[in-house]
């Protein structure tokens, strides 16, 4: 199983971004897919989950109102849009499969709870 995230890079404050999670080695429509952000000496934090049908999404406090994630399952695709970017959303963000089978449970994972995790892409957000 392989997790590629894309489409990091360095925004100005205000701006948007769209986060891509392409899967390959899975059952992509089987997972429920989320999104997580870490910044040095911190733990990896929730951002944005979505379930295997897109019938369920969450969205962590920090980006609600300004984020969005979706899937495409043709194209085995998780995303991340985020518009509004402060400089408390720079960090590395990964996305994450194979976690627990309630969505509601993923705000509080941590990373040994699931099974599989992007490489990570870094997003700077500049003031």
């Amino acid at each position: 199983v392989q997790l590629v995230d894309l489409g990091g890079g360095l925004v100005q404050a205000g701006g948007s971004l769209r986060l891509s999670c392409v899967a390959s080695g899975l059952t992509f429509y089987d997972y429920a897919m989320g999104w997580y952000r870490q910044t040095p000496g911190k733990e990896r934090e929730f951002v944005a989950c979505i379930g295997a049908n897109a019938d369920e999404t969450l969205y962590a406090d920090s980006v609600k109102g300004r984020a969005t994630i979706s899937r495409d399952n043709a194209k085995n695709t998780v995303y991340l849009q985020i518009h509004s970017l402060k400089p408390e959303d720079t960090a590395i963000y990964y996305c994450a499969a194979g976690g627990p089978p309630s969505l509601h449970h993923w705000s509080w994972s941590t990373v040994a709870d699931f099974a599989y995790w992007g490489q990570g892409t870094q997003v700077t957000v500049s003031s």
